[in-house]
Order: structure tokens, then sequence, then C-alpha cells
């Protein structure tokens, strides 16, 4: 197992993704059949006179597919979720995170590893092939955060086209429990989860990228995707990916608020 934590030269512990993906992966408690439990959301705070032009931004991604659910709660200024509080001026989106699929899935008793973020590349409504990759166990920061800063993507054009650059992430899974995972994607999708990309047979690249042995590969859309259109068409946007854990209750279609 890779070693996950280091020190900086002033002594303080470096923590790199992958550890906090697995800390909040063992919290998810959502169950497709029942509908309930907790789920993984990112945090985007936007300036508060942007609200009205963002939400239908997001909604828009959101019932494309690109995410991993429809879902979302809308924080005002003050408000706190753990120890994150929405400043003075700013509204905060909570939304749901796609490792919130590992947790469901680990629930089930599937191990998965993150191996992944990174940009897909997208031809007539068809995933091609990642361009890009940050892998979790090597940065301190969310690769899809990474490469949204670098403005990379072009899921703008993907909506209006069919082609262009959308956030995803990779996960591994044991080749024996292929079966049982489309089981549970199925499941899911039921319920209203979507942006499963692709599947992957068992010691079989996915989207270009090479799997390890008895293993197969699952590429999901990332749950940032509506954050990079809103960045694309000039908003700005604070986005805390892997943010917390929430109660899917307290969370409500977006179709909802705009």
């Amino acid at each position: 197992m890779a070693v996950k934590t280091l020190r900086s030269i002033n002594g303080n512990q470096i923590v790199f993704t992958l550890s906090n993906i697995e800390d909040l992966i063992y919290g998810v408690s959502f169950d497709p059949s029942s509908g309930s439990g907790r789920i993984v959301t990112n945090i985007s705070l936007i300036d508060s006179e942007d609200v009205d032009n963002i939400l239908p931004i997001f909604r828009d991604v959101m019932l494309s597919g690109l995410t991993v659910s429809p879902l979302v709660k809308m924080l005002s200024s003050g408000e706190s979720v753990n120890d994150f509080i929405i400043p003075n001026g700013k509204y905060g989106i909570a939304t749901v995170c796609s490792i919130t699929v590992d947790g469901i899935l680990l629930k089930h008793g599937i191990p998965v590893k993150p191996r992944f973020g990174g940009l897909v590349e997208v031809k007539d409504g068809n995933p091609v092939r990642f361009t890009d990759l940050v892998r979790y166990d090597s940065t301190t920061i969310d690769p899809l955060e990474i490469l949204m800063s670098q403005s990379l993507t072009s899921v703008s054009d993907m909506l209006t086209i069919g082609s262009g650059k959308i956030l995803a992430n990779l996960r591994e899974i044991t080749m024996n429990a292929r079966d049982r995972v489309e089981e549970i994607l199925d499941d899911m999708v039921s319920v209203g989860f979507s942006g499963i990309l692709e599947v992957g047979e068992p010691n079989t690249d996915v989207l270009g990228v090479s799997v390890e042995r008895d293993h197969f590969g699952v590429v999901v859309a990332g749950g940032t995707n509506p954050m990079a259109v809103a960045q694309e068409q000039g908003f700005r946007i604070d986005t805390h990916a892997m943010s917390s854990l929430m109660d899917v209750g307290d969370m409500v279609p977006i179709d909802q608020l705009v």
C-alpha cells in the first residue's frame, strides 16, 4: 500500500487525497433500496448575486447525466456543514460527489481502489479516452479541482455540440465482483443516479488507461462538472470537492429550485 502521509519541511503532516477519500467512503451509508442514508458532498461557494444565473447551469448539467445525482442543498451565509461555514455575501451549493459510488459499493462488501481523477474526451456523445490524469495517492489537492483550476475543461461544448472534455474519475475493482457491481450500479440508476461513463472488462484498458491484473475499471463523471461549466461561462466559483458527509434526506432535486 502506498504511504499516504509525509512530513513537510516545517514538520506538519501532509495528507494525500486518497486518505481523505478512504475516510469519506467508509462514512457513506446510502441505500438505493430505501433511498436514505449519508452521501459525500462537494460544496461550491458562489456570489449571492449570481445564484439565479448559476442554478440553471447546474440544472442543465445534472439533467444531462454528467454528474452522479441531481440532488442539491442550498446553504445561506452563516450556515455551516460540519466545520465549514458559508461566508457573508455567498451561497453554498452542496452537490453529490462521485466517490459516493465507491462508498455504496463498499457498503455492499465490494472493495474499491480509487485511482485517478482526470479529463475524458467525448466525441458525439461517446466517451473516447482520458487525456489527462492525476493520481489520488500522489496529490494533496483533489485532481478534479486541479484540472478545473487550469481551465482545461470544455463541458459547455459537450452540452451544446456533444463533444468536449469533461471531468471524470477511475476506480479499480476485483474482477470477481463485476456482475455484482453491475447489479448495484443498475439499482443506483433506478433511483436517479447517473454518470456511469464506462464499466470495463477484466484485464482490459478502460478509456485508454490500463488496470491492475485481475481487476476492471469503472469510470464515473465528476460531480464537479456543473462547477466547471459555471467557470467556463465566466462566473466566479470556489469549489471544495469531497467536502463532507450529508444525509440525503436534507437534499432536493435541483429542478425543484429552478
